[in-house]
């Protein structure tokens, strides 16, 4: 398999599932800065223009946190990836979708692409003060419904990858999260796999 990813990005959650799962695949970094998700190349596997990408064995590709992270734990059933139930795997579905769409969708990606909000500078602080304000309460959102301890939902599952992930970009942007949410990142900090990801896309770890 070959994983399109940038370092850092929510494509270090996908990163995280396969080093968890032992899969073997090959890494192929995406330049977003320098703007390799538009070259033909790239498109003709991704016409989206986002990352992650997964291409599989068969040559298909898949798109998309939530698809990609459903998939690999949906294939790998004996890694408990999901809980297994209608509850358990909806309650899931529904921390990563808010983490997909809302922390990252609507708050960092106002903080971190401030321009595709708006095309008028002057407004540029406006928007990341509108962005930062959504993923506060979006922390505390998520917060609420946190175990003061432990993983996301109790057992280790793929939304753990995905509020890693904002929570890296928390830590790395300087964002205070709330107590349940600090305590989560710490754990999945000291995930063997987790600083073994970091390290290899080049990150300190926290």
């Amino acid at each position: 398999m070959k994983l399109y990813m940038t370092p850092g990005s929510c494509s270090t959650g996908i990163h995280i599932l396969l080093e968890e799962l032992d899969l073997v695949f090959e890494a192929h970094l995406v330049n977003l800065l320098a703007g390799d998700q538009h070259k033909p190349e790239y498109q003709a596997i991704n016409p989206k223009a986002t990352i992650p990408t997964l291409v599989r064995n068969d040559g298909s590709a898949l798109t998309e946190f939530a698809a990609i992270a459903y998939w690999l734990a949906r294939t790998h059933p004996k890694a408990g990836l999901l809980p297994g139930d209608a509850e358990g795997d909806s309650r899931v579905l529904e921390l990563i979708d808010y983490v997909v769409g809302t922390l990252h969708g609507q708050g960092f990606a106002r903080l971190f692409t401030t321009d595709k909000f708006t095309p008028n500078p002057d407004d540029f602080a406006a928007v990341k003060a509108q962005g930062l304000n959504i993923v506060r309460q979006g922390f505390d959102i998520v917060n609420s419904r946190l175990p003061a301890q432990g993983y996301a939902l109790g057992a280790f599952s793929i939304a753990d990858a995905a509020l890693f992930y904002v929570a890296f970009w928390a830590d790395k942007s300087n964002i205070t999260l709330p107590d349940n949410c600090l305590a989560h990142y710490r754990l999945m900090c000291s995930r063997p796999v987790v600083k073994r990801v970091l390290m290899e896309e080049g990150y300190r770890l926290p």
